[in-house]
């Protein structure tokens, strides 16, 4: 066989190889995006669609940063109003206070030489009535039970055991310190100090 034929059957291999590998290449490739669920033909070409894709991208971009500046908005809002009602309710408190601290100047201003000791146990009690008032008006309620009440745990707190006629066991004989109760309202309720008694024994 002539050289030059030889060569063409070579040339024509390798053409036929070629082509196959390439033919191969593309089945793959077709294979991978079936297995991908990539549609290439899906693709947006029309640039009418690219605009309308990309202004609703922009809208929702918008959409989300006045979702944003308003969230921020409420949250600091929300601290105004409650740094406001902090100290309205501070305020109160202190104005009704102070009126109570003009009346312990008073009190101390007492020349002690003409002053006697019951008048001045009369002023320190007209004090404390003041006192209890304005606390009074802020909901805060004394706890004093009386002999034989109920002992309330939390509401009371047992200093000792102490025998006592008329007193059933396990309830309260003498209260020691007074406690006090602040009623926020709407049937709520909180012990800010619970009162120390003596409780009749249980045995």
């Amino acid at each position: 066989m002539p050289f030059w034929r030889k060569k063409n059957m070579n040339t024509d291999k390798d053409t036929a190889d070629t082509s196959h590998e390439g033919q191969t290449r593309h089945e793959e490739g077709m294979h991978m995006d079936d297995q991908s669920g990539f549609d290439v033909s899906e693709q947006p070409g029309d640039p009418d669609e690219l605009a309308r894709l990309a202004a609703e991208l922009e809208e929702a971009r918008q959409r989300t940063l006045r979702l944003m500046a308003d969230f921020q908005n409420y949250q600091r809002r929300a601290f105004q109003n409650e740094e406001a009602a902090r100290i309205e309710g501070a305020s109160k408190v202190v104005s009704a206070v102070v009126g109570i601290v003009d009346h312990f100047d008073m009190a101390v201003n007492q020349d002690p030489a003409t002053a006697s000791a019951q008048q001045i146990i009369d002023g320190v009690k007209v004090i404390r009535e003041e006192l209890l008032r304005v606390l009074h008006q802020q909901g805060v309620r004394l706890i004093r039970p009386e002999p034989n009440d109920e002992f309330k745990p939390g509401v009371h707190e047992a200093v000792m055991q102490q025998s006592a006629d008329g007193v059933d066991p396990g309830r309260v004989v003498a209260t020691f310190q007074a406690g006090f109760l602040l009623s926020t309202g709407g049937g709520c309720e909180r012990v800010l100090r619970p009162a120390k008694v003596s409780v009749a024994p249980t045995e």
